[in-house]
């Protein structure tokens, strides 16, 4: 809701009855027009200004997210998301907010490359072999170390918690095993819908990753069977036309029906996930106001047990 103030979105969430918290984007690919974390970190008074917006509708704050790529291989689209990160991890310990909602990057495939990153989904031909190899020794593994060890310093209940989406280094089981170890609080935010698409389980996952899901996306995900089996997932023309494509995320429920989310939300529960089902609107087909209440209809009895 970029056209909305702050205290627009915050007062329209609480009429819902539903809603309690809200993930606040503060930078990177996410927009920021509800909250500008230099003003805020400069500002002591600005900043109680801007919370007592949130108290007075009587909600939380859920993560901040800085989704976006501080291991771009251009260097200023680096250094303005990798400051954007650190900034937003200073925001949230003046906050005393817990989570931050982050992606883990994605570099080039050389030390030379300076244009667009290189996502290395596979050895599918011999010019692609190794390259994830280098990117995680030469770029991930470092860059996560330092970032893992100044969050701890800034706030030390703070869980940065990976989308796992692909194009980002980070977007499986396997890739998050490996970064994990580079921090206790580095985790995950579960976002069903990317699984979905991938032909990946939401529940495997779940029971797979344990403790480390620190935050959780609702958002589903629409497969169309016939255009899938003409062009699969990997589809570049991807979100547009959505109306020709082999999948688009979806409201909650309209990919997948009360039931599956029914087992989402008690294995979450199982595994001892307490916290934030953030509602991430993306359907193209729904208003953003209908597709987050509707949403918020379903999936709030079932986080109410």
């Amino acid at each position: 809701m970029p056209d909305r103030s702050l205290e627009e979105v915050a007062n329209w969430a609480a009429r819902t009855g539903l809603v309690q918290d809200l993930e606040i984007g503060v930078g990177g690919y996410s927009g920021a027009p509800h909250c500008n974390a230099a003003e805020l970190l400069a500002n002591p008074r600005t900043l109680r200004q801007w919370q007592a917006i949130v108290d007075h509708a009587g909600l939380g704050i859920s993560a901040l997210n800085v989704s976006g790529n501080p291991l771009h291989p251009n260097p200023e689209i680096a250094q303005r998301h990798g400051d954007d990160l650190r900034a937003a991890i200073r925001l949230a310990a003046a906050l005393g907010v817990n989570r931050i909602v982050a992606m883990s990057g994605c570099p080039g495939a050389a030390a030379a490359d300076r244009s667009a990153p290189h996502f290395s989904g596979g050895g599918w031909l011999p010019d692609l072999e190794q390259i994830a190899e280098w990117q995680w020794r030469e770029r991930v593994a470092p860059y996560w170390t330092e970032v893992a060890a100044f969050a701890h310093s800034e706030h030390p209940n703070l869980m940065v918690c990976f989308e796992l989406h692909p194009g980002t280094y980070v977007y499986n089981f396997e890739t998050f095993k490996r970064v994990q170890e580079l921090g206790p609080n580095l985790g995950v935010n579960l976002d069903p819908s990317h699984f979905f698409w991938q032909s990946m389980d939401p529940l495997a996952m779940i029971q797979a990753l344990g403790d480390r899901i620190g935050h959780v996306h609702g958002k589903d995900t629409m497969l169309h069977e016939h255009r899938m089996a003409l062009n699969g997932v990997l589809d570049s023309r991807w979100p547009n036309p959505p109306d020709d494509m082999p999948w688009n995320f979806a409201t909650v429920g309209r990919g997948h029906d009360e039931d599956w989310w029914r087992r989402f939300v008690g294995l979450l529960r199982d595994q001892g996930f307490s916290g934030t089902i953030s509602i991430e609107y993306e359907d193209p087909f729904v208003p953003a106001d209908e597709s987050v209440l509707e949403s918020a209809q379903l999936l709030a009895p079932l986080a109410r047990g």
